[in-house]
């Protein structure tokens, strides 16, 4: 593996906790905010619906894009193995 490969292979390992909450935090909006936007049409029907609906599904498609990035970095983890990532991180910290 090139310096430059494993740099950004050791970039996206350490982010990998990131990524994880991040996918969940999105999900979590994006549901949020389809339910209300579900209850504000319930409430009012002449309320605009489809605008609304398209941010809730570009929410919810960025937790899916991060939950995608959170596998790719367990599964860099796991290919380049504990003592690569142990020591790259303790090179980073000193």
């Amino acid at each position: 593996m090139d310096p430059r490969s494993k740099a950004f292979a050791d970039k996206a390992i350490r982010r990998e906790r990131l990524f994880w909450v991040l996918a969940w935090v999105g999900v979590a909006i994006g549901v949020l905010y389809g339910i209300s936007v579900a209850y504000r049409y319930w409430r009012d029907p002449s309320t605009e619906v489809a605008i609304r609906s398209v941010v809730v599904l570009l929410i919810l498609l960025n937790a899916r894009q991060n939950l995608r990035q959170y596998k790719y970095a367990r599964v860099l983890r796991d290919l380049m193995g504990p003592s690569e990532t142990q020591q790259s991180t303790e090179n980073d910290e000193q």
